[in-house]
């Protein structure tokens, strides 16, 4: 499964991807201490990444959501829901 898509309006260009890594990838770039860290986004894509059956990014997932309102991990979850049914 390959789709094509921006990572999280950072800038960084579009990215053909494939599978539960490159999930876990855009989740641990989106959660880093940078200019581009948006944890909303990283949740969105650690979740993704659980989705496919990562485990790292179920952890990752938990692991961030300590730093996060519960309205910023609604809106992630409502990004990952938005992002599987597209796929």
């Amino acid at each position: 499964m390959f789709l094509d898509f921006e990572l999280g309006g950072s800038g960084i260009p579009h990215a053909d991807v494939a599978g539960q890594t490159s999930f876990y990838e855009r989740g641990f770039a989106c959660s880093r201490h940078s200019a581009e860290m948006d944890l909303v986004e990283a949740h969105k894509w650690f979740n993704l990444a659980a989705m496919m059956g990562d485990e790292r990014g179920a952890s990752a997932r938990a692991d961030i959501a300590h730093d996060m309102t519960a309205r910023e991990i609604s809106e992630a979850q409502r990004r990952a829901r938005i992002f599987f049914r597209a796929m």
